[in-house]
C-alpha cells in the first residue's frame, strides 16, 4: 500500500523467529516509558491525541498508544510487542521543534511503521546478521546480508515517508520534518527554507554520483 517494502514468503516462521528471539530490554522499554513519560490521550494533551487518531484513520489502522518522554535528543520511534498493544514515543525536543501539521507527518511515519510490520521483519534481519557474522567462513555472507539490510531499512523508511504524505497531503510539510532534523533548533524554525534545502539535496545527489556517495548512501539508511 505504501511502496517497496514488501514481505516475505515465509510471513509466519519470519513472525514465529522474531518473536521468539526479541530481546528482554524491549519488556524494559515498555516499563520505562510507562514510568518516565507521560501517555497522551483524550484527556492527556487532546490535541497531539487527535493528530494520531486523525493519521491512523486516514491510514486505515488502529491508533497505538502515544507517549511524550522528556529527551533533549528530538526522535520519535515505535515499539511492537507480541501480546501487548504497539506503542509510539515522540520526545519533548522534537514537539517543540515541529509545528502540529509537521508532528502529525512524524505520526503517521511511525504509523507507517506499524502498518507494514517491519519492527518484525527488522528484528528477523537483524539476527540473521549476526547469526551469520558468529559462523566460521561466512563472513561475506554475513556483509551481503548487511548490505541487504541497509537497502531494506532505506526502503522502509522511504515507505513511511509515503505514509506521511498520503496524511498530510503536503510534500513540503514532509521535507520541512526531515529538513529540521537535520539541523534545526527552535530558534530557527521560522528562518528555515524548504526550497534551499532542496536544492541543497540536488547537490548532494551530484557530488554522491560516484562509488564513494553510493557505499555512504548505502551506510546510511535513512536517506
Amino acid at each position: 500500500m505504501f511502496g517497496p517494502v514488501r514481505k516475505s514468503v515465509f510471513p509466519c516462521f519470519a513472525e514465529h523467529f522474531a518473536a521468539k528471539s526479541r530481546p528482554v530490554s524491549e519488556q524494559v522499554m515498555v516499563l520505562q516509558n510507562i514510568g518516565t513519560s507521560v501517555l497522551v490521550s483524550p484527556n492527556q494533551l487532546p490535541e497531539l491525541h487527535q493528530l494520531l487518531v486523525e493519521a491512523a484513520k486516514l491510514l486505515n489502522t488502529e491508533a497505538p498508544d502515544l507517549y511524550i518522554r522528556q529527551n533533549p535528543v528530538p526522535n520519535a520511534y515505535t515499539l511492537a510487542i507480541n501480546g501487548k498493544k504497539p506503542f509510539i514515543v515522540i520526545h519533548t525536543s522534537l514537539v517543540e521543534l515541529l509545528t502540529r501539521k509537521e508532528l502529525q507527518a512524524v505520526l503517521a511515519h511511525e504509523l507507517g511503521h506499524l502498518k507494514c510490520d517491519h519492527g518484525v521483519w527488522l528484528t528477523f534481519a537483524n539476527i540473521l546478521t549476526m547469526g551469520a557474522y558468529t559462523v566460521p567462513g561466512f563472513g561475506m555472507v554475513a556483509g551481503f546480508l548487511e548490505e541487504q539490510l541497509y537497502r531494506w531499512l532505506r526502503a522502509a523508511e522511504l515507505t513511511c515517508d509515503r505514509a506521511a504524505l498520503l496524511v498530510v497531503q503536503d510534500p513540503k510539510v514532509v521535507i520541512s520534518v526531515l529538513m529540521k532534523l537535520a539541523g534545526g533548533c527552535p530558534s530557527l524554525a521560522d528562518q528555515l527554507n524548504v526550497d534551499a534545502f532542496l536544492e541543497q539535496a540536488r547537490s548532494y545527489d551530484k557530488a554522491a554520483s560516484n562509488p564513494v556517495g553510493w557505499y555512504i548512501r548505502l551506510e546510511c539508511c535513512y536517506p
